[in-house]
């Protein structure tokens, strides 16, 4: 728990939910120990779609399609997903989740190694929304930002790891110890990428929000403007 766990119970009674299909895939998937989005991030994830109103919306990492349903259902009406997973047993669950929820004409499922899938992209995508294995963000990040439209949101899960990202990697179990590390990295990389303004909220596990700086001609070349990296 990254805040006081009272206040974090305050908050989340305030919610005003969700529709009665989502609360089952959710209720279905924690019976099942799948992981999937937090409270507090389906409340900020359901501001930034009413917020941004993107038309097009990447995932990585799927899961049962959770996450991609609720964005689905608060996202615009003509808003298209694009979600990636390598796990066969929830490919299959996830499609399932999308016949059944209606959605399967507004959510196309990649199924595969996110590693080479986004390598194969090329569209832009107004918002990118990173819930993959903690350990891959990192090696996920340059293609991401290439296929993040200018202006665009890339929403980052679980870059806190429930407060053990501010340890020392001494402090916590040796097989966590890579992944600390490269969350650590990734983190530090997203803070002072020159294409990236990154803020990091403690909500949930850790979110990070980030936006990609807008480009401006001059001459024959695209540059970066110093007042826009300043002020995305």
């Amino acid at each position: 728990m990254i805040i006081d766990e009272r206040m974090a119970v305050f908050i989340d009674s305030l919610d005003t939910g969700n529709t009665a299909f989502l609360d089952e895939v959710e209720k279905a998937a924690l019976e099942a120990l799948v992981p999937i989005i937090r409270k507090p991030v389906q409340s900020l994830l359901k501001f930034l779609l009413a917020l941004t109103r993107p038309g097009k919306i990447l995932e990585v990492g799927t899961a049962v399609g959770f996450s991609a349903l609720l964005m689905s259902e608060y996202a615009p009406e003509d808003c298209h997903i694009t979600t990636i997973e390598n796990y066969e047993k929830r490919i299959s669950a996830a499609r399932e989740n999308f016949r059944r929820g209606g959605r399967e004409d507004r959510i196309t499922l990649l199924e595969g190694d996110a590693a080479d899938i986004l390598k194969q992209l090329s569209e832009p995508f107004d918002m990118i929304f990173m819930d993959a294995a903690k350990g891959q963000y990192l090696h996920f990040l340059p293609e991401v930002v290439r296929l993040l439209a200018p202006g665009g949101l890339l929403v980052s899960d679980n870059v806190l790891q429930d407060g053990d990202v501010v340890q020392s990697r001494f402090a916590v179990t040796r097989r966590d110890r890579t992944i600390h590390s490269r969350m650590r990295e990734y983190l530090y990389q997203l803070k002072h990428h020159p294409e990236l303004e990154t803020t990091v909220l403690p909500v949930g596990d850790g979110v990070t929000l980030s936006t990609k700086c807008r480009k401006r001609q001059k001459g024959s070349e695209e540059i970066w403007s110093q007042e826009e990296n300043r002020n995305c």
